[in-house]
């Protein structure tokens, strides 16, 4: 999901200095070898801008799940460690009580 959105921003911000750094003001021009008039430049700059959007709330969400993800992975290994702690306790206990004459 981070990679999706990062390149979600990637493509709105190319989307966005190409319409700023290439076309023409004012007639629309061409934009990426395409003729464009004005109206297009400006969709153009709204699915960008919605594009930038809507990379930043992937990239945003993407995040708090890879450290959700991470966070409970932290959890079960520390529980999976107690967990084989005591196990070696209970064993090391079992062979304590049993003695020569008990078998």
């Amino acid at each position: 999901m981070v990679i999706l959105g990062l390149g979600l921003i990637i493509l709105g911000g190319i989307a966005v200095l190409s319409a700023i750094f290439v076309s023409e003001p004012g007639t629309g021009g061409e934009l990426l070898g395409f003729d464009v008039t004005t109206l297009d430049s400006f969709f153009v700059g709204v699915a960008a801008g919605a594009a930038i959007l809507w990379g930043f709330a992937v990239l945003r969400w993407g995040t708090k799940r890879s450290l959700a993800h991470r966070k409970e992975r932290k959890e079960l290994h520390d529980l999976n460690a107690k967990l084989e702690r005591v196990e070696a306790e209970r064993r090391a206990e079992g062979h304590d009580h049993e003695g020569p004459d008990r078998v």
